[in-house]
């Protein structure tokens, strides 16, 4: 599945400039250096950060997209900024836990 398939079935809305990616597993944290230390390439990383600094972890790690949950506002400096290097920022009304239980639906599961 890819981040553009998961944007139609789901309803996620893009915030960046991005290139659909292949999804492998989901990483769900709001811990910086959790993410850095356990996240793998491919994840779609399920998030309520929205500050600058969540770019380049995603790009460290090489994530396929950030998902911004709850509702949360991203700061224009951040879509800005992962726009500039391909990250795909996508956010969603749902809380993390139901945005969970529908990837799960879907296949999609950690890897």
């Amino acid at each position: 599945m890819t981040t553009q398939e998961l944007v139609n079935q789901i309803g996620l809305k893009p915030l960046s400039k991005f290139e659909p990616r292949e999804v492998d597993g989901v990483f769900v944290s709001d811990m910086l250096s959790d993410v850095m230390a356990r996240a793998k390439s491919g994840n779609l990383w399920l998030t309520v950060q929205t500050h600058k600094s969540i770019v380049p972890a995603a790009n460290l790690v090489d994530v396929s997209a950030i998902v911004i949950t709850s509702g949360k506002q991203v700061p224009q400096e951040t879509v800005d900024l992962a726009s500039k290097y391909n990250i795909a920022i996508l956010s969603t009304e749902l809380s993390t836990f139901e945005l969970v239980g529908k990837l799960y639906g879907l296949g999609l599961g950690t890897k």
